[in-house]
């Protein structure tokens, strides 16, 4: 006897009436011989024989000796309906057809279809343009310098009355003698005498209307601050007119602490009093002065606060400053994508680029030209000044002369500033605190970035 389960016959599509097994209406057939030697003699099972598997089994009642139902493929649309794709086609025997003769069972797979066209390129960095600011051009009629030619008093000079005088040395055995002699045998400037002059006359050239200065880098912690404190205290001591650093962090900048606070005021504060500015002694009351002369603006350092320095805010800190100040530095965030950084890159006469004497921070130096020259703004980056900035005593292990030659090769100038303790402290800045070669080294940023200052 074959046992066969409804429910498993209709899962595998091999009935096609939901009711097989269960008619009653077929003919009795007469009883084969062998099913007489299946019976014990003591009970009639009758002329089918049936068994019973258990409550738990459904029994169906199968006559062997009947016609026997053939097995028939439902159509394609009722497999659909019951099983979805993969399983829409019907079955088929892989080895019910032969191969083609020339197609092997084991062939390799058809080909992979093409792969899709490559993204398309992302369009090119948006260049910083200059910002241009339409301002007057004054004709002062400004006479020019009085002749020393004729017999008037203008012939009375200096260089033709006073007799010709060799420069006094300030260093060097030439001094020494100067000063063993009482100043009677003089035998003029060192090399080094006048090396340095030439740095003063660098760091002391004049500015035609004012000059912007943005120190900037793309890593933090390499000395960008404390470069445009010491910078700014350079050049208020050598030249004669007015310097201001000014804090554009869009965070909270530290700028401000290198200086004594003499006012508790941000540029934040400045903006909002800008209109009512109206002489040096009302824009005198927002900064902080340093002994050097150095002024500084500090940044917005409220916790309060909602909203970053924007371009807008910085053009209108500069549009104000530049009406009492000659020389504007600028120390500049984190980063070159802030909303702040446009309007001093825009406004930016001359930059400076800072890194750390260290793997990272000269790449990161680096990428700074990069990314300048991929904007549009080729000539600072050209004209660039690099300031290699000592952060560990001894200098660690990396070649500094190889850093120097890198940058060397892709700006103006660069300059290395020594490990100082004065400096690593982070405090107040003070120039008469810092080693001699130190105060040297920042004597030569001047000349470099000072040299800038004819360009306009």
């Amino acid at each position: 006897m074959a046992r066969h389960d409804e429910s498993t016959g209709r899962r595998n599509g091999l009935f096609t009436d939901p009711d097989f097994g269960r008619d009653e209406s077929w003919p009795d057939a007469p009883e084969p011989s062998w099913l007489s030697e299946l019976s014990d003699g003591d009970e009639d099972t009758g002329s089918t024989p049936a068994y019973d598997l258990g409550s738990d089994t459904e029994s169906v009642v199968v006559d062997l000796t009947g016609p026997q139902p053939t097995m028939t493929t439902p159509p394609a649309e009722a497999l659909t309906e019951r099983y979805p794709e993969p399983y829409s086609e019907p079955y088929a025997d892989p080895y019910s057809e032969p191969f083609p003769e020339t197609q092997s069972r084991h062939a390799a797979p058809e080909a992979a279809p093409p792969a899709a066209a490559a993204a398309p390129e992302p369009p090119p960095p948006t260049p910083y343009v200059p910002i241009v600011r339409h301002e007057p051009v004054h004709d002062w009629n400004i006479p020019p310098v009085p002749a020393a030619d004729g017999d008037g008093a203008e012939s009375l000079t200096a260089a033709t009355v006073l007799r010709n005088r060799r420069a006094r040395p300030q260093t060097g055995w030439r001094r020494r003698v100067l000063t063993l002699t009482g100043g009677k045998v003089n035998f003029g400037l060192s090399p080094e005498d006048r090396r340095r002059a030439a740095q003063l006359a660098s760091a002391r050239t004049p500015v035609q209307g004012s000059h912007r200065v943005a120190i900037i880098s793309l890593k933090g912690g390499v000395g960008k601050t404390t470069t445009t404190a010491a910078l700014g205290s350079m050049f208020a001591n050598l030249r004669g007119d007015r310097v201001i650093a000014v804090d554009a962090n869009p965070d909270r900048g530290t700028l401000g602490e290198r200086v004594v606070r003499e006012s508790g005021a941000t540029i934040r504060h400045l903006l909002h009093a800008r209109e009512q500015v109206q002489r040096y002694g009302d824009v005198r009351a927002f900064t902080s002065q340093s002994p050097t002369r150095l002024e500084v603006l500090a940044s917005d350092s409220d916790p309060g606060a909602s909203s970053a320095l924007s371009e807008r805010d910085y053009i209108d800190t500069l549009d104000t400053l530049e009406r009492f100040y000659n020389l504007v530095l600028t120390d500049c965030g984190t980063g070159l994508l802030h909303d702040a950084m446009r309007g001093v890159l825009g406004l930016a006469s001359s930059i400076v680029v800072v890194s750390s004497a260290s793997l990272d921070g000269a790449r990161s130096a680096s990428a700074t030209l990069d990314w300048l020259e991929a904007h549009g703004l080729d000539d600072l980056a050209r004209n660039a000044v690099v300031v290699i900035s000592s952060v560990r005593p001894g200098g660690g292990i990396v070649d500094v002369m190889q850093l120097e030659d890198h940058f060397a090769s892709r700006c103006r100038a660069v300059v290395t500033i020594p490990y100082d303790r004065h400096l690593e402290a982070g405090g107040v800045l003070d120039l008469d605190e810092l080693d001699e070669e130190t105060v040297e080294a920042y004597r030569e940023l001047a000349a470099a970035v000072g040299e800038g200052f004819a360009r306009g």
